[in-house]
């Protein structure tokens, strides 16, 4: 009896050493691993940067760690970063036909809507307005978050849908919370992507996700009702008029990938956008001396102007640096989006290979000691030389780095400085007196937001202009 049961163990004990993940040869160093789950241990759940930063300091700016049975390599600093994308064709692999024929369609789509263009800043001036009416009358203090989110969200819907909605319509409402949920569940994809098993449960935000599939399945419909093909009113009629003419050429356009891309660009148009203004004005407030530095600026190059251009940037340095401090103490996508190597890759010295996960850890190069003067602390002389005028440094990346950078960068720029310039212009925002001490730390998520807080702001004519 004796007998059999240590054989059963050893026999257990046996498939357990089987199923545990080894690391190829030459591969990246990383912390020991478990069966079935890898190393899904040695990561938190709730927010794994401090977990990563750890793993850094014991295994170099390049390891590797097994998400489940799938193997990861985690990038991190500024010279893990460039290694993996000069030169080496690792994130500068081939993503695909797919994924080229959509990002050239969403490009050129984008650009013909306004991006970057004078138009746009008329759209986002246009939103702005509903902003200044929402502060103007509110009376006490405000929670912005869902004013931010409402604001940025009518932008990216006017592109889309070609329509905008007012901040108490319910569909908002809806597409907002979609997207707030998910930003906090989807983020750790560890435990998701790891295990494939927990992909067919009823989790949570697969209700976010149908709610908006739902949405938007209405507006295609809507959209292939009254579009007049060849004279698109937005990128929902340019796709449709593209899948006419590639029905039979076996292009990967479909209806099935529209609604998965519409939620991509509508997710990555709404949440980057209002979580880093609501970091900005969270910080604003708090240090109430680069407020105002920001808001003489503004005024002495804006003095007779109705309003700011996109343009008045290059006149604003310390404005502009604010800005860019703005987007790297945010770090609003701290691990940008996960890629995946296509071939066998060689990369600093390592053999990667074929379908292993690529982790940029951009945490690492935002905040990294001798990249930046004050690497660890809100300051907008990280942006600025010592005459005063406004550089980026190298390491300098919000937006991810490869050719899979956000395809927003230019609207979310656009759309940052104006918005800022623009209340800063009108109002003057304080921290409430009873609402405690500001706390910094980011509610992590796919996308990190601040903790809720509320604001207070004086009404126009009280500023000094």
């Amino acid at each position: 009896m004796l007998g059999s049961v240590l054989l059963l163990c050893l026999c257990i004990l046996f498939l357990l050493f089987q199923l545990k993940p080894r690391r190829p040869k030459n591969f990246p160093s990383g912390p020991p691993t478990l069966p079935l789950l890898g190393n899904l241990f040695n990561l938190s759940q709730e927010n794994p940067l401090k977990d990563l930063e750890r793993l850094r300091n014991s295994y170099g700016n390049v390891y590797s760690l097994f998400l489940g049975p799938r193997p990861a390599v985690v990038l991190n600093g500024l010279k893990g970063h460039e290694g993996g994308h000069s030169g080496q064709r690792l994130i500068l692999a081939d993503y695909g036909l797919r994924w080229r024929e959509h990002r050239r369609f969403a490009l050129m789509t984008l650009r013909n809507f306004g991006l970057g263009k004078t138009s746009m800043e008329d759209r986002i001036h246009d939103e702005i307005q509903y902003t200044i009416k929402t502060l103007e009358q509110s009376t006490g203090t405000l929670s912005p978050q869902v004013m931010f989110h409402n604001a940025a969200s009518n932008i990216i819907c006017q592109v889309l849908f070609g329509k905008r909605y007012e901040y108490n319509d319910e569909l908002i409402k809806v597409i907002v919370q979609c997207f707030t949920e998910n930003a906090k569940i989807a983020n750790g994809p560890w435990l998701y992507d790891s295990l494939p098993i927990t992909r067919s449960l009823p989790l949570p935000f697969k209700t976010a996700f149908r709610n908006y599939k739902d949405i938007a399945m209405e507006l295609l419909k809507e959209h292939k009702k009254t579009k007049v093909p060849g004279e698109p009113r937005d990128f929902l009629d340019c796709y449709l008029d593209e899948l006419d003419k590639r029905k039979d050429d076996g292009s990967s356009f479909s209806e099935e990938l529209l609604i998965n891309y519409i939620l991509d660009l509508h997710f990555a148009g709404t949440d980057t956008t209002s979580n880093t203004l609501l970091t900005g004005f969270l910080y604003l407030m708090s240090y109430p001396h680069i407020q105002e530095r920001c808001q003489q600026e503004i005024d002495q190059v804006l003095q007779g102007k109705d309003r700011a251009s996109f343009e008045d940037r290059l006149s604003m340095p310390y404005v502009q640096a604010v800005i860019h401090e703005i987007q790297r103490i945010a770090n609003t996508v701290p691990l940008s989006v996960f890629h995946c190597t296509t071939k066998d890759t060689e990369l600093m010295g390592y053999s990667i290979p074929k379908g292993t996960m690529i982790i940029q850890n951009l945490t690492s190069v935002l905040r990294e000691e001798g990249q930046w003067k004050f690497p660890h602390e809100f300051n907008p002389e990280n942006f600025l030389n010592e005459q005063g005028e406004f550089v980026k440094p190298e390491a300098f990346m919000p937006f991810s780095a490869s050719p899979r950078v956000c395809l927003g960068e230019g609207l979310a720029r656009m759309e940052l400085f104006l918005f800022i310039v623009t209340l800063l212009k009108k109002f003057k925002f304080i921290w409430p007196e009873d609402a405690g001490e500001p706390d910094f730390t980011p509610v992590y998520g796919v996308t990190q937001s601040p903790k809720p807080y509320y604001m207070k702001q004086m009404q126009p004519g009280h500023r000094k202009v």
